[in-house]
């Protein structure tokens, strides 16, 4: 029987491994955000006077692992690592229903660590009732990268060009992808600098060097795993045919020769004005007596009109 139950045993080992893997908790919270690392015991119902919970940091290797501790019903703040006083809060409401959850305020880079929640009860001895280990893991989200394409003077097929590609204010380090859209292939960048910021983001350049085409359609792609984010930019390159040239020098043409009609026009418009002007000229009266001569023979009038 001994041997049958080793091998039973020996069967169900990777099913254990497994259920212990699944155990294990990872938050994901952003820089500055408050986080909630989980503790929940499933169980009867507790008095906190006969309880003691410590949150530690699971690094056996760290000088101060105390992150927060509550002893029979009060918090513990005596040996409280300094870089959690203050940050740190049970949610009180529901301890009694077994929900031990701490929550951490404005986590920053060093806060990325594994930690640990044990959950005492004492009644005619102390035992450990619960265990749970979590970790945690920063992130902050990239700006949209900005995408610059290369100058092109004429036709530069042929020519090698240059694209850039940046973003920043995010954590951590991004994976950075240039794509050839044509055939979704992936392509080496010729520049990658990823620069680090005191507040713990970072900020990426990158830069791709390539033999210009008729047409081109390039992709940069900023790679956030913990976010899961996958932020792009793209440029396109528009093929000029033979055709848009021949229109573009048609619609030149047509231009010049709508000008030339337009000053065509003004003056034919100014010569039947003056044509015009000049039939009215011609049309007035022939013969126009002038003021001298109506006096003249007013004169001349008086001087034969009998007195």
């Amino acid at each position: 029987m001994e041997p049958r139950s080793y091998g039973f045993l020996l069967l169900l080992l990777p099913i254990l491994k497994a259920v212990i893997a699944l155990e294990e908790k990872i938050i994901v919270s952003k820089l500055g955000d408050n986080a909630t690392l989980s503790c929940i015991y499933q169980g009867r119902e507790l008095h906190l006077k006969s309880l003691r919970v410590y949150w530690q940091i699971a690094d056996d290797q760290e000088e101060c692992s105390v992150v927060h501790a509550m002893i029979s019903g009060q918090d513990n703040e005596s040996e409280q690592c300094i870089h959690f006083k203050n940050r740190t809060q049970l949610f009180w409401d529901r301890l009694e229903n077994g929900d031990f959850s701490l929550l951490l305020l404005n986590v920053s880079q060093s806060d990325e660590r594994r930690y640990k929640c044990v959950v005492l009860q004492k009644t005619e001895y102390t035992r450990v009732i619960h265990q749970a280990e979590v970790v945690l893991s920063l992130a902050a989200s990239y700006s949209q990268p900005i995408l610059s394409g290369p100058v092109r003077n004429g036709d530069s097929t042929g020519e090698e060009v240059t694209f850039s590609c940046r973003s920043g204010n995010g954590y951590p380090k991004p994976n950075v992808y240039w794509i050839n859209k044509t055939d979704n292939s992936h392509l080496p960048p010729s520049e990658l600098k990823i620069t680090p910021h005191a507040d713990g983001t970072y900020s990426v350049f990158s830069t791709l060097k390539v033999k210009a085409t008729s047409t081109m359609q390039i992709e940069c792609s900023v790679e956030n795993k913990i976010l899961q984010e996958n932020l792009s930019a793209n440029y396109t390159q528009q093929k000029q045919s033979g055709s848009s040239i021949e229109s573009n020098k048609n619609l030149e043409k047509n231009g010049k020769g709508a000008q030339a009609a337009s000053i065509i026009s003004i003056v034919i418009v100014i010569g039947l004005l003056a044509v015009f002007t000049c039939w009215l000229w011609r049309r007035r009266p022939s013969k126009l007596v002038s003021y001298t001569d109506v006096q003249s023979n007013e004169d001349k009038g008086g001087l034969n009109s009998p007195v």
